[in-house]
């Protein structure tokens, strides 16, 4: 049987006309197809996140009564959240990410020298570090200077601030990876992860995280 082209002169108008939609149908079917396979995929993915972080909304509840006095402000998690695997540098200017941190509770924080809130918490949070830091926990603090490199080491030196290591974003993409999954409206911004890089408890604005309160819920986040 000859190939059968529309365009051939003396084929029937009528044949012709329904070849082409029989063309198109099957364009649209196939496209169909493919969104179909794809937004499975966006559905299995996200099913899956929720299903990964649902043990830390249930921790964020049975912690929830420890967030008062001094942590008074920390926001629970009410529903699965897996944050973006936020990418950095450390103080010899090699790439870390957050994933790297996985199996232990961190308290990821977002400061600037020039956020004058940001530089009175620090203490406390270098506090924190020494008195809880290790195999279980770690306070990943991010520096988003974005002009000189030199001021936020200098600040930490001349500080006395040791016991948390240096970790820097000169082009703030923490803070906007934070602000698109709803976490970062200001500085300093602080969320409380798991071992599964999931929110147990967010915070916006500053806290004294050296004080009793924020030690008792610390503790209790990281409880095997």
């Amino acid at each position: 049987m000859p190939n059968i082209d529309p365009s051939t002169p003396g084929l029937p108008r009528k044949n012709a006309s329904r070849i082409r939609v029989t063309v198109v149908s099957a364009i649209i079917a196939a496209a169909a197809g493919l969104g179909g396979i794809y937004g499975i995929g966006g559905f299995m993915r996200n099913a899956h996140a929720q299903a990964q972080c649902a043990p830390a909304v249930d921790l964020a509840k049975k912690i929830a009564p420890l967030a008062k006095g001094e942590v008074a402000a920390l926001t629970m998690a009410t529903a699965p959240l897996q944050l973006p695997d936020l990418t950095f540098e450390d103080s010899e200017g090699k790439t870390r990410k957050l994933s790297e941190w996985k199996g232990r509770t961190v308290l990821v924080n977002l400061w600037a020298t020039w956020c004058v809130p940001c530089r009175k918490e620090m203490p406390a949070l270098d506090k924190l570090q020494e008195t809880l830091g290790g195999a279980d926990f770690e306070v990943v603090a991010i520096n988003i200077d974005t002009r000189d490199p030199e001021k936020p080491k200098n600040f930490l030196k001349e500080a006395a601030l040791t016991k948390l290591a240096y970790f820097h974003d000169r082009k703030a993409k923490v803070f906007q990876d934070l602000k698109s999954a709803g976490r970062a409206l200001g500085m300093p911004t602080s969320v409380l992860v798991d071992g599964a890089g999931c929110e147990i408890a967010t915070l916006a604005g500053p806290a004294e995280w050296a004080s009793d309160d924020a030690l008792k819920l610390i503790k209790a986040a990281t409880a095997k």
